[in-house]
C-alpha cells in the first residue's frame, strides 16, 4: 500500500482536530485542550478543536500548517509545521478568545511556557505527529517527516525543531531515528503538577 502525503483542506478538519486531541494527551489523562476548554467530554473538546483549526488568527493549530497522509484514500496520519516567529503564543491566544476561551487562559498557558527552551526563531517547528493505530510502522511518519522537510527547503529553512515531554520515550526514539537530537531540556515543577511529566525537551534537525 503506498502513502500519499497532501496539504490539509478545511473539509479535513474532523480529522485534524482527533489527532490533535491525540497528541495533547499522548497517554496522560488529561491534555492541554482539556484544560483551556475545561472539559473532559471528547465530544464537546473536538467541536471547540474544529473552531480553533479554523480561526482567523492562524495559530499553530490551523488547519493550513498541516499535512495528512492517505493510504487507500483513508486518513491515517498528520503532522503540522509551522513558522514560530508567525505563529506566536499571542496570536495562539486570539485563537483561543475566537472560540470563547475563559479569560484567564494566560495561567493555563504558563504552564507550559514555565519550561522555557531555547526554540529558534529561524527554525520550522513540527507538532501533531500522529498516526491511526493499526498503521504503525508502515512508514508513515517518514512519508510525512520528509514531505514536510521537502516544502521547508523550499520556504528557506534549514533547521526543523520539537518539542515533546520527558519521559516520551517512544516520540523521542522516533524522532531520534528521524534524525532529531535533543539540544534543551527543562524540567518544571509546575509541568509536572499538572500534567503528571517532569517537563519539556527540545529536539532539533537540521537538513
Amino acid at each position: 500500500m503506498s502513502i500519499t502525503i497532501r496539504q490539509a483542506k478545511v473539509e479535513d478538519t474532523p480529522f485534524l482536530v482527533q489527532m490533535m486531541l491525540q497528541s495533547s494527551r499522548a497517554g496522560k489523562k488529561v491534555g492541554l485542550f482539556d484544560l483551556l476548554f475545561e472539559t473532559k467530554n471528547d465530544t464537546e473538546l473536538l467541536e471547540k478543536l474544529q473552531k480553533l483549526a479554523q480561526t482567523e488568527a492562524k495559530s499553530h493549530c490551523h488547519y493550513k500548517n498541516f499535512f495528512i497522509a492517505e493510504m487507500d484514500d483513508q486518513k491515517v496520519g498528520s503532522l503540522c509545521s509551522y513558522e514560530p516567529r508567525k505563529a506566536t503564543n499571542e496570536v495562539f491566544m486570539k485563537a483561543l478568545e475566537e472560540v470563547g476561551c475563559r479569560d484567564d487562559i494566560t495561567a493555563t498557558l504558563e504552564v507550559v511556557n514555565s519550561c522555557h527552551l531555547d526554540v529558534s526563531r529561524t527554525a520550522l517547528m513540527f507538532d501533531f505527529m500522529e498516526e491511526l493505530e493499526g498503521f504503525i510502522d508502515v512508514g508513515v511518519l517518514k512519508a510525512l517527516m520528509q514531505k514536510s522537510l521537502l516544502t521547508a527547503r523550499l520556504k528557506g529553512y534549514s533547521v526543523a525543531q520539537t518539542i515533546i515531554e520527558i519521559g516520551s520515550l517512544e516520540a523521542e526514539l522516533l524522532y531520534e531515528k528521524l534524525g532529531f537530537v535533543v539540544v534543551d531540556e527543562k524540567e518544571c515543577e509546575a509541568y509536572k503538577e499538572t500534567f503528571g511529566r517532569n517537563g519539556l525537551k527540545l529536539l532539533s534537525f537540521t537538513f
